[in-house]
């Protein structure tokens, strides 16, 4: 009879812990800005703490528990991670500035739902590209820190718990993190805009047409075409029409696109027809970040390994 009682009580534990899977995959995400780190790393906390079950005292949440092992997985995975060396720039236009290498890629919108509500920062503000890219420029510690208290809400407490430091030092941290968030978010952030819907339709009708000079129309005088992680960033209409015309002729070919939307934003899934134009391969995903006044940024991630997250074909 004794003997049926430890199965039950694993698979009872492995049910209490799978409703936090996808807000635990969410905050690894924000601290390690991979899809496919995060999703090792979820599977790699659920494994950990069904574990460690026995060790759970419960003096703290369950939840609080789980972000702890989750936030330290995460922590180890950024210290221990060599870094993948960048691709050749294949002579690109000269860019306006060279920016550090940023290891980011984008979050489908379809897992964000039933995502906890944040803390600190509006919902929008901390799924958005601005946020996350600002929060990747912060050392590892301070990034968990924000992500803790800013974003998820726990205490001071709690979360020194989690980092296994003190609240003092978590505030300390926290205080470096915060000036540094102030200081670069007039930069990267852009408002919601009403007129998000008929750009996004502009914009892709511009790419399947091949119309640079629509592509171009759209943009506001200060928008900014980046590519993580390489440093290449382009500014203005005419520093980006420069970079787009540059790889339609290196492309030969027309772009067709698949609408689709990331960290709160429209994007599109981006493909190039082959030589008989029968087949179009995944060729990258560009993220869009409007205004009131038009597109005021371009992210675009050369690596159509993310496709399927998105829900992307892999070919059309």
């Amino acid at each position: 009879m004794f003997d049926d009682v430890q199965p039950r009580v694993d698979e009872a534990f492995a049910e209490l812990i799978e409703p936090y899977r996808r807000e635990l995959h969410l905050h690894c995400y924000r601290i390690v800005g991979s899809l496919a780190d995060a999703d090792d790393l979820v599977q790699e906390t659920m494994l950990a703490a069904w574990r460690g079950r026995e060790s759970f005292e419960g003096r703290a949440s369950l939840r609080s528990w789980l972000y702890r092992i989750a936030t330290n997985r995460s922590l180890n995975a950024l210290r221990d991670k060599a870094r993948r060396p960048l691709q050749g720039a294949n002579q690109l236009p000269e860019p306006t500035r060279l920016a550090e290498a940023l290891w980011l890629e984008p979050y489908p919108d379809s897992l964000l739902d039933d995502v906890l509500p944040e803390a600190r920062y509006e919902t929008r503000e901390t799924v958005g590209l601005a946020f996350t890219t600002l929060i990747q420029r912060l050392p590892p510690r301070q990034r968990a820190a924000v992500v803790l208290c800013d974003v998820l809400g726990f205490r001071l407490n709690e979360a020194a718990l989690m980092l296994d430091s003190t609240p003092i030092a978590v505030k300390s941290l926290l205080q470096r993190a915060r000036t540094t968030l102030e200081a670069g978010w007039d930069e990267v952030a852009a408002p919601p805009s009403p007129r998000e819907r008929e750009l996004a339709g502009l914009f892709a009708t511009a790419l399947e047409t091949g119309d640079t000079d629509g592509v171009l129309s759209l943009l506001t005088d200060d928008a900014w075409l980046t590519m993580p992680p390489e440093p290449y960033q382009y500014q203005g209409p005419i520093a980006i029409g420069e970079f787009l015309r540059y790889r339609a002729m290196r492309r030969g070919a027309v772009l067709r696109v698949v609408p689709t939307r990331a960290n709160g934003q429209p994007a599109f899934g981006c493909y190039v027809p082959g030589q008989n134009a029968a087949i179009a391969r995944p060729y990258g995903l560009m993220v869009l970040t409007t205004s009131p006044e038009g597109i005021s940024a371009i992210t675009w991630f050369r690596d159509p390994s993310m496709f399927p997250y998105f829900g992307l074909p892999r070919s059309l």
